[in-house]
């Protein structure tokens, strides 16, 4: 790993920006449901994880509390992780289709996973001004991951996070900033040559369960950032 990226996977670990939500992440921490009970939790901000030659960079809302919060890394011992790491994986960005632990043994393959808030929010509902205090380390994180051709954003605030991220660090040209691109599930945006944004629902238990995002729509949205990705190539 590049120092940058060190240092930016230090600075998230351990940073107290938001009194809220270091409350919550510690409370939960001391407080695991029995299922987890006696695990040693991480409860501090999440870094982002995955391969720094990354052509995709996903994008999504914040640690899940008995999710990343326990495991200390991304999608990584809950539900939505189930979902994107099978999806990934049947795309080709990983080499397993699950995720337990950070010993695992998962591996991304020119992918990376990032999120809008990196400490888990009360509710899964992180505010607008914790969003923008964390915004700065998405920011790093784009300017060190250089390769990057396709971002995904998972959810409306993932999405939304990863365009004004890219907005404010010069990478979108001057006629794709208005409109505003809308989010919707399956979007796709190109924001500079070769530089593209798409779109899915979340993979929450509210939309899995519901039906709102099947697996199919999933696996789609994975095969065009695919298509996108290897049609891009790094020159």
């Amino acid at each position: 790993m590049s120092s940058e990226l060190e240092q930016i996977h230090h600075d998230i670990a351990n940073c107290y920006l938001c009194p809220r939500l270091v409350a919550w992440r510690e409370e939960t921490a001391a407080n695991p449901p029995k299922r987890f009970a006696g695990e040693k939790y991480w409860a501090r901000g999440v870094p982002g994880f995955g391969d720094e030659k990354a052509r995709l960079l996903i994008v999504g809302l914040a640690p899940a509390a008995q999710g990343a919060n326990r495991t200390g890394r991304m999608f990584t011992g809950d539900r939505s992780g189930d979902w994107l790491f099978r999806a990934m994986h049947k795309a080709g960005f990983c080499n397993q289709p699950f995720a337990t632990d950070a010993n695992d043994g998962l591996q991304l393959t020119d992918a990376y996973i990032a999120a809008t808030c990196r400490c888990a929010p009360p509710q899964n509902k992180p505010t607008r001004e914790e969003m923008i205090r964390c915004r700065p380390f998405l920011e790093r994180e784009m300017r060190v991951l250089k390769d990057v051709k396709v971002l995904l954003g998972l959810g409306k605030i993932g999405f939304d996070a990863a365009f004004r991220t890219a907005r404010d660090l010069g990478f979108v040209e001057e006629k794709q900033m208005r409109p505003i691109p809308k989010f919707v599930h399956g979007a796709c945006y190109q924001l500079n040559k070769k530089l593209w944004l798409l779109g899915t629902f979340h993979p929450s238990q509210q939309n899995t369960f519901t039906g709102k995002l099947t697996e199919e729509m999933f696996d789609a949205v994975f095969a065009r950032a695919r298509e996108l990705v290897a049609n891009h190539s790094v020159e």
